[in-house]
């Protein structure tokens, strides 16, 4: 089962870990992002295609299942203006062994850092505004699970 969502709407942690729990197995792995404060970022904007990047998260979470035996995958991203502390990113994964629900949700989440289509803008508590770009260690994360 893949379930993928993106959209402005804050989602539920439990209920969504729940949903992969009772796809069967016995281990769900879950990573959550956050927006991070680091002391002067007023906020974060994430701008996508639509159906771009629903297609892109597809990919990467038919990628898991044809690498890891997994009962389940959800993948939630966000978009739109989000303030210090709020949700980005949710990923869970189940599975019948702990190995592959991790390595699976960490496999997802490096290259969503690096495959999937999302633009991000941090506007500065002095005003500042910037796009981010990618950095080299995401690319390197991402590049390790290359078979």
């Amino acid at each position: 089962m893949i379930t993928i969502q993106v959209g402005e709407a804050d989602f539920d942690i439990g209920a969504e870990t729940l949903a992969v729990a009772g796809q069967g197995g016995g281990a769900i792995a879950s990573f959550v992002g956050q927006v991070r404060d680091d002391g002067n970022l007023a906020s974060l904007e994430l701008e996508h295609y639509p159906a771009m990047t629903k297609k892109a998260l597809r990919k990467i979470a038919e990628t898991a299942l044809s690498n890891w035996p997994l009962h389940a995958v959800t993948i939630i991203h966000r978009v739109g203006k989000l303030a210090v502390g709020e949700n980005i990113v949710l990923v869970v994964t189940g599975s019948d062994h702990r190995e592959a629900a991790i390595e699976s949700c960490s496999f997802i989440m490096d290259r969503l850092k690096t495959v999937a289509p999302f633009w991000k803008k941090e506007t500065r508590t002095d005003g500042a505004v910037k796009w981010i770009e990618e950095r080299a260690s995401d690319v390197e994360a991402s590049e390790k699970w290359q078979r």
